[in-house]
């Protein structure tokens, strides 16, 4: 755990028809990743129930906490069935769009949601990641007018984003209530927000699986205009950031998603939320055995940014060769880190200007680690947070997160630095713990690590001492 081969950097990895068998699932665990995604985009609950149990077997066999994430769909728009070999859209033409239309009775563009009640004149319409762009001109009842400003060929159920559109209220689909009450049965420890616009859409998010009796955490993805807007006050909303770079590029400018990317990742810092940047990470890996130069340079741009997790979509899901680009962004992550080891802990010991206790001990915690120096820093928690609030502060030695709850053990395995270990009692959970290590051959007699705790184990929110325990 200790060795050359840990790293700092988390790995999420997307299940589809390519990794969902329990060999390959189990052959990503083992080639690094932390978190399985089920896309509820794709797939049956049947189907994402199954992925679940794997994981969850796997886990046990190998003592490894990987985290389940359910990400739900969200609002995501398409146009319905169209000519078998697409519909041509040309430039200054006029095209016509209407929920549930017939269009080879009709020759109007069926969409899937009716979104006439959003657009307004003047709005844009993006279709097929953005490549076919229509201005509206007007809207009759249900019926969308609009211009071919960039043309293109579209395809039956396409998606379609609507940059300048605000979807206003509750942004959950019907699919999307369903999915996530059967996630939450599931026991899944992250669901996914597709399309956030606002911080509110989080608070009504935690609202409904608090009535479903769910302890899993909110993972906000950032990918409209209206989300980048009102960023800071989701971040504090939400208990994990996702850079969503796919739909963010559509929905503001390419240009524009590297700066956000960046600021995310300073905002999740500040606040002690993790983030994952995701998209198209190492898209030639789908076909090609080799990564791109620029999608290498890519990943290591995030790590050295201090991402907490780079996320896997297609290449896992439905590529050629899913373990061998997890492999391939674990080498890339642990050369990053090596190399800029530096860069990366210049980042450290930032205020959210918050005061509180908790903050305080973390942070002590680190500098006692550095200046001692520690081999590790052992946290004990109930809920993550002092664990978040150390990986925060990008420490140079991991973190050994300890809890006696089995859902924070899973929930912990995205937290930079961190090696999360399950206990049955929070009393003595600090020399359990450092004889594990020292049977692993991960620590020796003489070596130093700084505790955090509390006086009263187990308590949520008690962490309020720091010590030195060195090794028997």
């Amino acid at each position: 755990m200790l060795a050359a081969s840990f790293k700092r950097t988390k790995i999420v990895a997307t299940i589809g028809p390519a990794s969902s068998s329990p060999q390959i699932l189990e052959e990503l665990m083992l080639a690094g990743v932390n978190m399985f995604r089920l896309n509820f985009a794709h797939g049956t609950h049947e189907e994402h129930g199954e992925a679940i149990k794997i994981a969850r077997s796997l886990s046990a066999k190998h003592k490894k906490p990987v985290a389940v994430l359910a990400d739900i769909q969200g609002p995501k728009i398409r146009v319905g069935t169209l000519p078998g070999d697409g519909l041509p859209f040309v430039r200054g033409n006029v095209v016509r769009f209407e929920f549930g239309a017939d269009f080879e009775a009709t020759g109007i563009i069926p969409v899937q949601h009716d979104v006439s009640k959003y657009l307004k004149k003047g709005e844009r319409v993006f279709l097929r990641d953005g490549q076919v762009q229509i201005e509206v001109e007007k809207i009759e009842k249900h019926l969308i007018v609009g211009k071919v400003l960039a043309p293109g060929l579209v395809y039956s159920n396409q998606g379609m984003n609507l940059p300048d559109t605000d979807l206003g209220g509750e942004i959950l689909t019907s699919k999307d209530i369903s999915d996530i009450n059967y996630a939450a049965s599931q026991g899944v420890d992250y669901i996914g927000y597709s399309f956030v616009q606002t911080a509110q859409d989080i608070l009504n998010l935690r609202d409904r699986l608090k009535k479903l009796k769910c302890d899993a955490k909110i993972i906000a993805k950032i990918e409209t205009a209206a989300a980048v807007v009102n960023l800071e006050e989701i971040v504090v909303a939400t208990d994990v950031i996702m850079v969503a770079r796919g739909d963010l590029a559509i929905e503001t400018n390419p240009e524009s998603v590297p700066a956000a990317q960046r600021r995310m990742i300073e905002l999740g810092k500040l606040h002690r939320k993790p983030v994952i940047v995701a998209t198209q990470m190492l898209e030639s890996m789908i076909q090609s055995t080799q990564p791109s130069r620029a999608e290498v340079s890519d990943v290591a741009t995030a790590v050295i940014e201090g991402t907490d997790a780079v996320m896997l979509s297609g290449e896992t899901a439905m590529g050629l060769f899913p373990v061998e680009a997890v492999k391939m962004m674990k080498r890339i992550i642990l050369y990053a880190e090596r190399e800029e080891r530096e860069v990366i802990a210049r980042q450290s010991i930032k205020y959210n200007g918050s005061h509180e206790r908790i903050n305080a001990v973390s942070a002590a915690a680190v500098v006692l680690a550095d200046q001692l120096p520690a081999k590790v820093i052992i946290a004990e928690t109930s809920s993550g947070r002092t664990a978040r609030n150390i990986s925060a502060l990008r420490p140079s030695v991991p973190i050994i997160m300890v809890t006696h709850y089995e859902r924070v053990y899973f929930q912990m395995a995205i937290i930079w630095g961190g090696k999360s270990y399950l206990v049955k009692t929070m009393e003595g959970a600090t020399d359990h713990v450092m004889q594990q290590l020292k049977s692993a051959g991960n620590i020796i007699s003489g070596d130093t690590a700084v505790v955090a705790s509390g006086n009263q184990p187990g308590v949520t929110g008690g962490t309020n001492k720091v010590e030195i325990n060195i090794c028997d």
